[in-house]
């Protein structure tokens, strides 16, 4: 081959590897890179030719890199080279992720080159997380589980025998003792009892049920029992599936989230109870919610109360671990919801911001009906409507979900901008970038949230269209954010069927999904 074919075999060869490579000088200088790295870091790929390495990294690293390679070239030392690691990158955006490099050197006309091979670890690292977190609640399940039943007998000792002092006519003086040693044992059984619904060695008595009716009867005695301060509002669908859950355990989980939510409304507030069918029937939603694909009954309860931080998200369905030591709690209420939620065949999902409330989902398997089989099939068959290369701007203050709504925009046929809040998206508009729908959260940090920057772009570019998102129930947040104007919100976690309808419906010209 000819130096000019050669060349056209090494590009063919760099495009088509499925990971992302970037061939530098010594100097750190870009020489090449394939079009798996432009997608990577989100740059085109003539804006990394001739750039310095260090753009695609953290600070931190980069002002470490250029030492790194100088005393490689000088003294030959291998810190780095044919050595994979995992480290940290920057895409153009500014957005950090972490990825796995693997650096290879070679000599050319008495320079080096150096070939860096990387990959993504976004998704893995995400996956790791829920995995060690389940790990995590499995393994203190388990010790819980046998600390209880270790604890039980221990009990059923301590009650026999005060049972028996009791029925032997103690001295007036020692019935008093004997009767608040009962109660106390009494109250370490039934905290056994808790423990072990979360260790899930209960014994659950599942029946074929509908949600919605175990949850009117409970809501009609939480009302009462809530008082005045907290209205309590229910959405709920109206073709349900049915479920097999425990009812006795459903409500209690209902009330205990009932209460942790108004002991999060310390001066009232709001509280909404959804019930609707959720298909999780593609990758996104599975990886939003850490549940494998079915047909689910999920079961919401949301309040507009102090919110959680992120360390309290973390550690929410932990034995034992609480906030409100000071009012008395003792830890177990959603170690329990999750425990039964789980012993049930389903799952727990927990959104939240400081300061906006907090959201739980309870996801439980749907025991389908043959028509709703047919159902399920038939909508099987519709192929979700595409975009046709219209300009989208995710506004998304996590990086994470952020990368995920880019990629789940993408795959629907259209181009996308990032923005990581209000403020840098307002900023770009006003740049004169043209876009065609702005599809931001709700919650994020700066001086605009979701809803301003909705009415900013309402009264500065009309002709502009915008999709609102949220892990919260609409007329809570709506509420809490804004009482003079009414947005239709797509929540989370959602299908990528719901988005690409939304999203076609806009540019349709549809009211349908759109601000009002």
């Amino acid at each position: 081959m000819n130096p000019s074919e050669d060349s056209a075999v090494l590009h063919a060869i760099m495009d088509a590897a499925v990971d992302a490579m970037i061939v530098s000088d010594q100097a750190g200088t870009i020489l090449r890179v394939n079009t798996a790295a432009a997608d990577l870091f989100e740059y085109g790929a003539d804006e990394m030719v001739s750039q310095s390495v260090n753009i695609l990294m953290p600070t931190a690293l980069a002002e470490l890199h250029d030492e790194f390679m100088a005393t490689h070239v000088r003294t030959g030392e291998r810190k780095i080279i044919g050595i994979g690691r995992d480290v940290e990158g920057v895409r153009k955006g500014g957005s950090v992720f972490p990825l796995h490099l693997s650096v290879g050197r070679a000599e050319y006309a008495g320079q080096y080159l150096f070939v860096a091979i990387l990959h993504d670890l976004t998704h893995r690292k995400a996956t790791e997380q829920a995995l060690a977190r389940s790990q995590r609640l499995d393994a203190i399940g388990q010790m819980t589980g046998g600390i209880a039943h270790d604890f039980n007998n221990l009990l059923t000792v301590i009650v026999g025998n005060l049972e028996l002092l009791e029925m032997r006519a103690p001295d007036p003086k020692q019935a008093p003792l004997i009767k608040d040693a009962l109660e106390a044992a009494e109250m370490g059984a039934d905290l056994t009892s808790r423990l072990l619904v979360f260790a899930r060695r209960s014994n659950l008595k599942p029946v074929h049920t509908d949600l919605r009716d175990l949850c009117r009867d409970t809501l009609k005695l939480l009302k009462r029992t809530l008082g005045t301060m907290y209205e309590v509002k229910t959405d709920f669908a109206d073709r349900v599936d049915p479920v097999m859950v425990d009812p006795v355990q459903l409500q209690s989980a209902l009330m205990n989230l009932a209460f942790n939510a108004r002991d999060a409304m310390e001066n009232g507030g709001e509280l909404l109870v959804s019930i609707a069918n959720v298909t999780i029937d593609d990758t996104y939603m599975a990886q939003e919610t850490d549940i494998g694909p079915g047909d689910y009954v999920r079961l919401s309860v949301s309040d507009n109360g102090d919110g959680m931080s992120l360390e309290a998200q973390r550690r929410a369905f932990e034995p034992f671990f609480t906030t409100k030591s000071h009012r008395g709690g003792t830890g177990l209420g959603l170690a329990m919801v999750y425990g039964f939620v789980r012993q049930s065949g389903g799952h727990v999902t927990l959104y939240s911001e400081l300061g906006l409330g907090s959201s739980f989902a309870l996801y439980f398997p749907a025991a389908r009906q043959e028509p709703s089989d047919i159902e399920r099939e038939a909508d099987g068959l519709h192929t979700p409507p595409r975009g046709r290369g219209q300009t989208v701007l995710v506004v998304e203050d996590n990086a994470r979900v952020r990368k995920l709504s880019i990629e789940r925009v993408r795959d629907l046929g259209y181009t996308t901008l990032e923005a990581e809040n209000g403020d840098a998206a307002y900023a770009l508009l006003l740049s004169g970038t043209q876009v065609d729908v702005v599809f931001s959260d709700l919650v994020m940090p700066g001086a605009l949230n979701g809803f301003d920057l909705a009415k900013r772009i309402a009264k500065e570019f009309p002709a502009l269209k915008v999709l609102l998102t949220s892990g919260y129930a609409s007329d809570v947040v709506t509420g809490a954010m804004d009482g003079d104007h009414s947005y239709s919100i797509l929540h989370k976690p959602y299908r990528q069927t719901e988005l690409a309808q939304r999203l076609y419906a806009l540019l349709a010209g549809s009211s349908d999904g759109s601000s009002t």
